[in-house]
């Protein structure tokens, strides 16, 4: 009996435990959590996602390059759409039943619980409009974004532009992006995107039956603050980027300049270019689809996808690889009859002129082919003919690490490799290993199956101003307020060439300039020590220079490209000279040579659309297409030339005199 009792003493202590725990837990329900009264009254909370502003991108003196410009997007959650009146709704909107009806489709098939964009875009008048009748619409709601705007409208292909998420980008970024969400497409918007795009905040808030706001929710416990995204400080000086530009019009080609002692790159022109503010806002569909059609192809990133043979600019390489292997010395010398006898294959001197006895210095100085000729068939031959596979392939690796024929590793997307062929390429093309040094000997000069990018050529010149290093070129100077510099840009990358074989290169690279093939480009007060090239193509050769400035302590390494323009002193050595002294002055000074930055801003040497590989007859380029591009229409200069008219000379003032007079000795 009295276990009974005991028995009946425990279940009721259980009972009431029970009772007192589900007391408790309904009061801390009701009246201490209210995370049950937000899921029971979700009909009149809203989750609003704030979008934050992405970060500004600035040249390297804190000039603003691209920054934001709030726009409004018209937002839709079908389960909270109520009955109302969708004419009205239509008619605020400007678009008929149809097109709301495929609107709200898409967004149902999207998800009938989160919103997404119904309309995109609103300018600020059209938003306030909505705003003010947004109760008489449940269901929509208006959200800022961002979209970019470019106060100075250059660099084009560094900067990219941003575009609208695709279904791989949301499934890809696992929940991050949502329809509507803006992504960097190309450029720096691409490659720096997690950087640049910052945090999306929350925000709950509250709204009555009517669809009217109440307030935030439990006042603001549950949201989350939107963070921007971190400003990036770029390497770029606006001052001689706009510079380079105006040169380049209408001209297709490249400038590349870097800074030796950093890797900092200054200005990276792309030619022909266009205005970023093409690819914002209602029209950039219609404005990408011309800019598509223009043959000279603007969206091409010619700093790193396009190859050119670098020609005489790249004669210095193979010269100091055979420094370094002891074939030859700086006293080395080679008389030049005109010409170079390679087996059975004679290798010509620009026009066939003779220079007689030369050594390493006044070779570089003169340009010439039958010096640097001579140096690459000791280089191959060193081993015996015999061994040519094994020496070429010794040589291809030294050359590689100049940065040639691999990538640089720049911090932008689509960066191309160049090209060194390999000795298993000559293999195939000869069927085995039956060719030899004189086959292949227009590497010697920088032609054959050479390629290189505008930024390799740069980053070589740059390896010469240092005495045998480099440091990675990068686009992107620091990040975020703290100014972060990734660890990778201040690491010295050698070459494997010492140091003092430098300097004879150097001698005569100055003298190519003091009085060489480049003396019409000569900078009064700094002394510049480059490179002249003319690259064989097809069509007319194109015009290329390579130098540094000034010899001691360099500022500026540099790399310009005209295509199809001749040779390399007509109009790349200018070009160069007048970013060269504009980047280290501020200014451009009287030449003596007599030549101007205003000639070449205004010469047209877009190349003839025949010779250029493309099969379209040329057209002029609309007059509306030009102007959004930014380029005056108010005369024929912005027109593209057909070769009716394209390469008629002009007269020969002193200005273009000085330019040509030294058309025989140039190479």
């Amino acid at each position: 009996m009295n276990s009974f009792f005991e028995r009946r003493y425990i279940i009721a202590g259980i009972f009431i435990s029970l009772i007192v725990i589900l007391l408790a837990r309904l009061f801390y329900l009701q009246i201490i959590d209210d995370r049950y009264l937000l899921y029971a009254q979700g009909n009149v909370l809203r989750k609003i996602y704030v979008n934050p502003a992405r970060g500004p991108i600035m040249d390297r003196n804190h000039k603003i390059l691209v920054e934001n410009q709030p726009f409004y997007d018209i937002m839709v959650t079908p389960n909270q759409v109520k009955s109302f009146d969708t004419a009205e709704f239509c008619k605020l909107l400007d678009i008929d039943t149809a097109e709301f009806k495929k609107r709200f489709a898409k967004a149902v098939k999207y998800s009938r619980t989160q919103q997404s964009v119904f309309d995109k875009q609103l300018s600020q008048e059209a938003s306030a409009a909505f705003q003010e009748r947004l109760s008489e619409f449940p269901g929509f709601n208006l959200s800022t974004r961002y979209l970019r705007t470019y106060p100075d409208s250059v660099a084009a292909q560094f900067l990219g532009y941003i575009g609208e998420v695709h279904d791989a980008d949301i499934k890809k970024s696992g929940g991050y992006y949502h329809p509507g969400d803006f992504i960097g497409v190309t450029g720096v918007e691409r490659s720096y995107e997690n950087v640049l795009r910052g945090r999306r905040g929350v925000q709950n808030l509250m709204y009555d039956s009517r669809n009217r706001p109440k307030g935030v929710y439990a006042g603001g416990a549950y949201d989350t603050a939107a963070v921007a995204g971190e400003r990036l400080i770029s390497s770029l000086d606006i001052r001689i980027q706009k510079l380079g530009e105006q040169l380049m019009h209408n001209k297709v080609g490249s400038i590349v300049a870097i800074e030796p002692s950093t890797g900092e790159i200054l200005c990276y022109v792309s030619s022909p270019t266009y205005n970023p503010n093409l690819m914002v806002g209602h029209d950039r569909g219609n404005n990408a689809a011309e800019l598509y059609k223009d043959p000279y192809k603007p969206f091409f990133i010619r700093p790193i996808q396009a190859y050119y043979p670098p020609g005489s600019s790249f004669k210095p390489l193979s010269a100091l690889i055979a420094l370094q292997e002891g074939i030859i010395t700086p006293q080395t010398t080679y008389f030049c009859p005109g010409y170079y006898m390679a087996g059975n294959h004679r290798v010509p001197c620009f026009h066939g002129e003779a220079h007689g006895t030369v050594d390493l210095s006044r070779a570089v100085a003169l340009s010439c082919n039958g010096y640097f000729s001579m140096v690459f068939e000791k280089l191959m031959n060193h081993y015996g003919t015999r061994n040519i596979d094994t020496t070429f392939t010794n040589w291809r690796s030294k050359v590689t690490k100049f940065g040639m024929g691999t990538r640089l590793g720049l911090d932008m997307p689509s960066e191309g490799r160049g090209n060194v062929p390999t000795a298993a390429h000559y293999d195939k093309v000869y069927k085995g290993p039956n060719w030899r040094s004189s086959t292949i000997v227009s590497l010697a000069i920088g032609q054959g199956e050479l390629e290189a990018t505008p930024l390799q050529m740069a980053n070589i010149e740059c390896t010469i101003a240092n005495h045998g290093f480099y440091y990675k070129p990068h686009l992107v100077k620091a990040i975020g307020e703290k100014d972060v510099i990734k660890p990778e840009y201040k690491v010295k990358n050698y070459v494997g060439i010492d140091s003092n074989y430098f300097e004879p290169l150097i001698n005569g690279m100055e003298a190519v300039v003091d009085n060489g093939t480049a003396v019409a480009s000569k900078i009064p007060g700094i002394v510049m020590c480059g490179k002249t090239g003319t690259a064989q193509v097809h069509g007319e050769d194109n015009s290329v220079f390579v130098a540094y400035a000034p010899r001691d302590n360099p500022k500026i390494a540099i790399a310009v490209i005209v295509e199809n323009s001749g040779e390399g002193a007509h109009w790349a050595a200018p070009i160069a000279s007048f970013i060269v002294e504009k980047y280290l002055r501020d200014s451009i000074s009287v030449r003596p040579s007599g030549i101007t930055p205003e000639y070449f801003m205004n010469a047209n040497r877009l190349p003839d659309l025949g010779n250029y590989g493309i099969k379209e007859k040329a057209k002029p380029v609309p007059k509306d297409t030009l102007n959004k591009m930014g380029i005056d229409t108010s005369d024929k200069k912005g027109t593209l030339k057909t070769s009716s008219n394209r390469r008629k000379k002009p007269a020969k003032t002193p200005l273009v005199a000085a330019i040509l007079k030294k058309d025989e000795d140039e190479q």
